[in-house]
């Protein structure tokens, strides 16, 4: 197929999957996809996953949105989701998600996607968003944010110490944006005995009813 034809055919689509576009892709049909990639008109944001170069384009998706699409099932959530609501001071570079899957780390083009493992009873508490092409994605609410990364450094956090852990390391801040039912409810569902003492310390340092 020539490029034309094929950027006629799919350039409808936000991203070109290749169980998509090709059902059961051939070994020939990989080989175009890398001769394409190599010429700049299609990028490769993982294995059997491509979007068309910047200026063969129709829809400009979000780092957002990609996240959810380069390794599912996931959602947004840890540094990325709390420097987006300013519950750390720190701007996120790279988009940090959680999965029910094993840990991973994609870069491409569009940047460092980064993925880490909960276990599937504590894979909830996140909400559907579009961004601005109108594409969908998935991002941990704020309280679940906080659990998801506290629960991935609970080895940090001391005895006796969650407070000043996540005030001066962590470097928690605007606490009063957390709803203290939602602290209870998330830090709950991970089963953990620290997570709860830990949620019941947040829940002390401020948030709404």
């Amino acid at each position: 197929m020539k490029f034309g034809d094929f950027k006629g055919k799919f350039r409808e689509l936000p991203l070109l999957p290749t169980r998509v576009v090709f059902g059961k892709a051939s070994g020939a049909d990989l080989n175009q996809l890398d001769r394409w990639c190599k010429q700049g008109l299609l990028l490769q944001l993982r294995r059997g996953l491509y979007i068309f170069g910047k200026e063969d384009r129709k829809i400009e998706p979000s780092r957002l949105y990609l996240a959810g699409q380069v390794y599912q099932p996931s959602y947004i959530s840890l540094e990325y989701a709390l420097s987006r609501y300013g519950l750390i001071p720190e701007r996120a570079v790279d988009v940090t998600s959680v999965s029910t899957k094993k840990t991973a780390r994609f870069t491409n083009d569009f940047g460092t996607f980064i993925y880490q493992t909960v276990k599937p009873s504590a894979f909830r508490g996140f909400i559907s968003a579009k961004d601005e092409a109108g594409l969908p994605y998935f991002i941990a609410e704020p309280e679940k944010a906080a659990a998801d990364f506290v629960y991935l450094n609970l080895g940090k956090i001391a005895a006796g110490a969650a407070e000043k852990t996540l005030l001066e390391s962590f470097r928690f801040q605007n606490l009063s944006l957390l709803k203290k039912n939602k602290i209870a409810a998330y830090f709950g569902l991970f089963n953990n005995k620290k997570m709860r003492e830990i949620g019941a310390v947040l829940r002390g340092m401020g948030g709404k009813v």
